[in-house]
């Protein structure tokens, strides 16, 4: 069998759906659970650790008849900011999406301010995106500074 034949079978074709590719290995986990795959009826295919030329180890993720909506796409940037998003109909992909952190953030990350009035009063915590590249993110109301690290998703 050649090598071409190989990666084909590697991961099954999708009708209809999307593909979310390019997924840090290390990061699939997280963003399965953040998308809340096992909520998910239609038929989902997960891919761990297959190999990359640009990545060396990816992972990827197919879901049958399901097309994102933004604020789902903006939780996977948190804490996968490179992935690729393919939109498939037919078994063709009509549709690329490089997924980036977007300038603002509204009701996804928890602020880590205990005084802050989004932990105290009932509204949706709002954010700016103060640096894509380590994804450091600053509270609208209290201005505390939240590095990729410390991100707690609500």
């Amino acid at each position: 069998m050649s090598v071409v034949k190989e990666k084909e079978l590697q991961v099954a074709a999708l009708k209809n759906g999307t593909a979310i590719d390019h997924i840090p290995s290390e990061q699939l986990f997280k963003v399965v659970s953040l998308l809340e795959v096992e909520k998910i009826t239609t038929p989902v295919t997960i891919g761990y650790n297959l190999d990359s030329k640009k990545m060396g180890k990816k992972g990827i993720l197919k879901i049958a008849d399901k097309f994102f909506e933004e604020d789902e796409i903006n939780r996977i940037s948190l804490i996968a900011p490179c992935v690729k998003l393919n939109i498939i109909r037919n078994y063709q992909v009509v549709e690329k999406k490089l997924v980036s952190l977007p300038d603002e953030l509204l009701g996804l990350v928890k602020c880590n301010n205990p005084k802050c009035i989004t932990n105290n009063e009932p509204m949706k915590t709002r954010f700016k995106v103060i640096d894509k590249e380590t994804v450091t993110l600053q509270c609208h109301y209290c201005e505390m500074k939240t590095k990729k690290e410390d991100i707690v998703l609500l």
